[in-house]
């Protein structure tokens, strides 16, 4: 039987026999292409040759390329695990010529590969081609000899000319071309028609490969033009490919699965190997591996929120088949066993894949038990009903509060024969989100209701120019003139103030007109092309019409710009040090600091701190020009300018080049890099699931910061009487001292909880045959009061006891009761009793609980009505 690597290879190898290059797969984040959202087929990575943007050193190319549908247009996730054929992951094998051969030899290599190399019977073969298109016709019947009964023509099945399933199309126009597929005829068995009849949908008959043949150039009037150069770009499932040759008739049957799904029995301790559940985590394991391995970290939303749906579907799986601890990631070794020679990036990234998978699983248990219990609660009170619709309100609550992706809980639902309520869900997620709206902080700008021109920005040149005022606002109201004292936001024509956008603040400065001062205090945009400056009127007033000199502050701005600046090659700096999984989350670039949140799962070392810290000054030394330059987005794409998914990008971009580092930014910057001065990344914290920040400063900023830590240091060497060079043995000296006084004092404390605890013994009443102690040990922290409790309940066998201390007016309770009373009397009832008559609370388990106080009066007291409360429970 032939494995699925070997069929992989063979298929790579015979397209290099063929004068084919070997292309590595592609990223499942598909950089380049802002308009995907994951790499979907094996022409992607090939998109701009085929649109002749870009140029490639050879004219035919084979892959073997990892795909993911699971989102948007292309998504395929309820259909996982309950078909023979529906992944979220799965490899796409293909064959590319760029203006090379065509239909009649890319017709020979499928059939030789099919037939001579992998041995498929030829009469179980079935072709289509596209209703007009002849030629391949005449190329399956004539040239390769296939049956005509077993060559069907796919015309117009849907109103429409070049509409149907075997006529490809990019878009509504560009490249455009007809189809041929070759279908397995799995036999009389198995149910279903061939391609083009009324039984089609069947399992008979499986499409293994799919060749699609560009060959016109739609334009917009939808005239088909010839191609000068036709091309090819065909596709054959690895996974469908392996179920013919190893003659199973489903995905999950081929040996790779067979592998992954015995991991997912093993861990989950499963015994039903036909379980569909054990064969969403098969699926699930391969397409969260391969997306965390090229970057994409859980969150909630684009890339994300796609990975962390995928993940919390495989946990509810793994729940149902009794998991109730993080169990998916124990899955991975068993995945690289199997693909990473195929894809080494897999093997590589292995550790960081599985601490992410590690800490989402972790996170999704918290809360799963909780939400399931909810979800089965309202299906079990549905059955017997006539009710078939599951509430979309408690589709909502489930999402918001248990982290139940609306898809998770249609998939239970749909287990169970019910439906969701999705409009009534859409409805309850708009409405929180227009409460978020109302709730967030108000910015003045946003609900003016500006009809004027756009304002032209002049701050890339200058921080000083001259403007026209084109409109005037108060308190939201439009009005002709804003006096002394008065808050407003003025609209000009033309302005070098920089509007808040890609993480830059807006800058603030001066209006200056002929009878007033405004002093601006942001900027932001009104629309996309419209500035509001926002401020008050320091002295005079400004009118509607009249001119101002605008003038930004230059200090505010110089400092911004550096940072943003800084934050470009920062960007890079983490890529090179961290990995190029890393991608920009957020980022807040102001006078004082740049804020830059990023995808990674771990926090910082203070090595991979100074490395990156390290490559940004040597940027900066390097004193290197920044040029920005508008070019249309394609070149942008082809420039290899870093580009942010989920952002909207017009036709032309800004592209901003500073070092090594070129991203697409309409931000401010400074001329050079050397115009930074100095960089100094001064805090790292996580902020979210698999997001980390970085906080820096730089110039004078950075500059201030090293002199206070010198200062700071010159004085401990001071304090300690060392040389500056001394201070960090001498502090280490200093802490084990510290440590060794503090070991001492803990025996001592130790030995005196001892002899107070013997002490205690004395003092124990008999209630009902068991002991009760109720006592103050003034000084004793709280792992002194539950040592001697521990002492107590030893040596008094069947006992109750509660022990207090004292210190700067709070009071501290522990109580402990032994293993035969806690039936009966409970530390933790026991404890919050004597905390409430001291003004606190506090609770625990049966055996030893905790609490507080502030009473330091009421304490004997309270401990006096210990010994009534317990023999009511005896």
């Amino acid at each position: 039987m032939m494995t699925s690597a070997e069929i992989r290879d063979k298929f790579l190898q015979f397209f290099a026999s063929k004068g084919h290059q070997i292309v590595a797969s592609s990223s499942l984040v598909p950089h380049a292409d802002p308009t995907l959202l994951f790499t979907n087929a094996g022409m992607n990575q090939f998109k701009d040759v085929f649109l002749g943007f870009d140029k490639r050193p050879y004219l035919r190319a084979t892959t073997a390329q990892k795909c993911v549908r699971a989102g948007g247009k292309h998504n395929d996730l309820e259909n996982v695990g309950y078909t023979a054929r529906h992944h979220t992951f799965f490899e796409m094998l293909g064959n590319f010529s760029f203006g090379d051969y065509f239909k009649l030899d890319a017709i020979r290599y499928a059939w030789e590969l099919l037939v001579e190399v992998y041995g498929l019977p030829a009469e179980r073969l079935w072709v289509t081609v596209y209703a007009e298109d002849d030629e391949a016709y005449e190329i399956w019947t004539r040239e390769i000899g296939v049956p005509a009964g077993r060559v069907v023509r796919i015309g117009d099945n849907k109103g429409a000319r070049y509409a149907s399933d075997n006529f490809w199309m990019m878009g509504d126009t560009g490249p455009c071309g007809p189809c041929t597929e070759i279908f397995y005829d799995h036999g009389e068995g198995i149910p279903g028609g061939p391609p083009g009849s009324p039984d089609e949908e069947g399992d008979r008959y499986i499409e293994i490969w799919n060749n699609v043949f560009m060959q016109f150039n739609r334009d917009e009037a939808g005239v088909m033009h010839p191609l000068p150069k036709p091309s090819v770009d065909t596709g054959m499932g690895l996974e469908r490919t392996a179920a013919v040759l190893q003659h199973v008739h489903s995905n999950y049957e081929i040996d790779l699965f067979v592998r992954l799904i015995a991991a997912a029995a093993r861990e989950t301790s499963s015994a039903d190997l036909d379980s569909p559940s054990l064969r969403v985590l098969a699926d699930h394991i391969r397409a969260c591996a391969f997306l965390i391995s090229d970057g994409v970290i859980p969150g909630n939303e684009g890339r994300g929120y796609v990975l962390r749906r995928i993940i919390r579907r495989a946990i509810r799986h793994g729940y149902k088949l009794g998991a109730r601890a993080a169990f998916f990631h124990r899955m991975l070794p068993d995945l690289v066993v199997e693909m990473g020679a195929a894809y080494p990036e897999l093997a590589r990234n292995e550790a960081r894949v599985s601490e992410v998978l590690r800490q989402e699983e972790g996170r999704f248990f918290e809360t799963i038990e909780h939400g399931m219990s909810i979800l089965e609660g309202e299906l079990a009170a549905m059955q017997g009903g006539s009710a078939t619709v599951f509430n979309g309100n408690t589709a909502f609550k489930l999402h918001d509060t248990f982290g139940f992706p609306l898809d998770l809980t249609a998939d239970v639902c749909r287990e169970r024969g019910v439906s969701v309520d999705v409009a009534a869900f859409d409805a309850a997620m708009a409405h929180q989100k227009e409460q978020a709206r109302a709730a967030g902080k108000f910015r003045m700008a946003a609900a003016l209701d500006y009809q004027g021109p756009a304002t032209t920005f002049h701050g890339y040149e200058a921080t000083e120019f001259n403007g026209k005022v084109l409109a005037l606002y108060r308190d939201g109201s439009p009005v002709e003139q804003l006096r002394e004292g008065e808050l407003g936001v003025i609209v000009l024509d033309e302005t070098p103030f920089y509007a808040e956008s890609g993480g830059q603040v807006g800058d603030r400065g001066l209006l200056q007109g002929g009878q007033g001062i405004f002093a601006v205090e942001d900027t932001q945009k009104i629309q996309a092309t419209v500035f509001g400056h926002q401020g008050v009127v320091r002295t005079g007033l400004i009118s509607v019409g009249e001119q101002v000199s605008a003038r930004v502050d230059g200090l505010a701005r110089a400092r911004t710009v550096r940072n943003h600046s800084a934050t470009h090659l920062m960007h890079k700096a983490l890529r090179e040090v961290l990995g190029g999984h890393v991608q920009q989350k957020g980022s807040l670039v102001d006078a004082e600091k740049t804020r830059f949140d990023f995808a990674h799962n771990a926090p910082m070392s203070a090595d991979e701190i100074r490395r990156v810290e390290t490559i940004v000054n040597h940027e900066i030394l390097a004193n290197a020009a920044a040029e920005a330059r508008i070019m249309p987005i394609e070149e942008a794409q082809r420039s290899g300018a870093m580009m942010l998914f989920g952002e909207k990008y017009g036709d032309e971009v800004r592209v901003l080049t500073i070092g090594s580092s070129k991203e697409l930014c309409g931000g401010v910057h400074v001329r050079r890099s050397g115009d930074i001065g100095l960089f100094k990344i001064v805090a790292e914290t996580g902020v979210a699931a698999g997001v980390r920040r970085v906080e820096a400063v730089t110039g004078d900023t950075a500059l201030a910061l090293v002199q206070q830590q010198q200062a700071m240091l010159a004085d401990a060497a001071a304090a300690f009487k060392v040389p500056l060079a001394e201070v960090p043995v001498k502090l280490a000296q200093v802490l084990d001292n510290v440590r060794s006084l503090e070991r001492d004092l803990a025996r001592l404390k130790a030995k005196l909880a001892s002899a107070q605890g013997d002490e205690l013994l004395a003092q124990a009443v008999e209630v009902k045959g068991s002991r009760v102690v109720a006592a103050l040990m003034d000084g004793a922290d709280v792992n002194a009061l539950r040592s001697t409790i521990d002492k107590l309940r030893d040596k008094l066998q069947s006992a109750a006891v509660v022990l207090a201390s004292t210190n700067d007016g709070k009071v501290t309770l522990v109580a402990g009761v032994t293993a035969d009373l806690t039936g009966r009397v409970k530390a933790g009832e026991l404890v919050n009793m004597v905390a409430r008559q001291l003004g606190g609370k506090g609770g625990g388990r049966a055996d030893m609980a905790q609490a507080g106080g502030n009473d330091v009066a009421g304490v004997p007291m309270a401990l006096a009505s210990v010994r009534a409360w317990v023999e009511q429970r005896l």
